[in-house]
């Protein structure tokens, strides 16, 4: 009989505890599901997820994945509970409990603590006849037909089940609370899809004495020098109200080298009216840095700035590709 690859064995185990979570799926009760969501949803409070071991790390992502995600909630160590954490918990939390033997040493011995804080606890296990699942107000089935792996002792398809149950719960309570994007991003902002959500174009802008601005009766020289001075590639053209008229780049200067022959006309007489790009694309202070980029690179001929403009259309500013591409989005 010829041995397993590495790569069958890979895919088996996959297999293994894809099919664990779908028979969680399958094995769960209605009511019971329905009571540990209304624990959950009426809690005033935070939710304490503990575990010891694996399921403890178990523990600490369900609880990141539910902060993230708009339901507030701390990992607790039962060890650290029982000398002084338990300080943490009050009566308008609930406490969601892992365990797969469901006879967890430090979990049983916290139980009557708990109690006395009078606090819902939620389990999940992978025995329904153990002490934590007898004492619990809700329980969630989270048993496992055996361990991946040789010898069924590691503890893995029990954990990707409990984890798996723990990140519908987070994500059934997102949708309950009716978190948005915003809402998300706001707890993320660091990450670059909470950039992408949050991150505005007033935020990258160069505006103020830093927005390149000239003249529409400017000379060849004068934009030379603007454009040199500010290091940004274009300049905006503005008018007599400060309203963006058109806007000069470094391309439209080279542009103009090729088009003007050196016996046609001097280049001290060209004015910005003859080089800039009239009616430019343009966004706004409050646009989306990512829909600024995307107004950028979304098009036929691609273009590396924008002027930025107010309501009234007066020029406030200039965004480039590279600050986008600079704040991590």
């Amino acid at each position: 009989m010829t041995e397993p690859t590495d790569y069958s064995h890979v895919v088996e185990l996959l297999r293994v505890e894809s099919d664990a979570i779908a028979k969680a799926a399958s094995r769960l009760q209605a009511q019971e599901l329905e009571r540990v969501l209304s624990i959950l949803k009426n809690c005033k409070g935070k939710i304490i997820v503990l575990g010891v071991g694996k399921s403890g790390i178990i523990a600490q992502k369900i609880a990141a994945t539910m902060t993230s995600s708009g339901t507030a909630a701390i990992p607790l160590h039962p060890s650290d509970a029982l000398h002084g954490g338990l300080g943490i918990v009050s009566p308008d939390d609930a406490v969601l409990m892992l365990s797969n033997s469901g006879e967890t040493d430090d979990l049983v011995e916290l139980l009557p603590y708990l109690k006395r804080k009078e606090v819902p606890l939620i389990a999940i296990v992978g025995k329904l006849k153990s002490t934590i699942a007898q004492r619990a107000d809700a329980v969630l089935d989270a048993s496992v037909d055996q361990e991946a792996g040789p010898l069924n002792l590691a503890p893995t398809t029990s954990t990707t089940v409990a984890l798996a149950i723990g990140d519908a719960l987070a994500m059934t309570l997102m949708r309950a609370k009716g978190l948005t994007e915003n809402d998300f991003a706001s707890n993320h902002p660091a990450g670059q899809l909470g950039k992408r959500l949050t991150l505005r174009v007033a935020d990258l802008m160069h505006s103020g004495p830093e927005n390149p601005t000239i003249a529409a009766d400017a000379a060849w020289m004068e934009i030379i020098s603007t454009i040199t001075h500010f290091g940004l590639g274009a300049v905006n053209v503005i008018d007599g109200e400060g309203k963006l008229a058109g806007i000069i780049t470094d391309g439209d200067l080279r542009r103009s080298l090729q088009r003007i022959g050196p016996g046609e006309i001097g280049f001290a007489n060209i004015k910005c009216d003859e080089l800039m790009t009239r009616d430019p694309s343009v966004t706004n202070p409050e646009t989306l840095a990512f829909d600024a980029l995307r107004l950028m690179e979304d098009r036929p001929s691609q273009i590396s700035v924008l002027p930025v403009v107010d309501g009234d259309c007066v020029c406030v500013g200039l965004i480039r590709l590279h600050d986008i591409v600079r704040s991590g989005l």
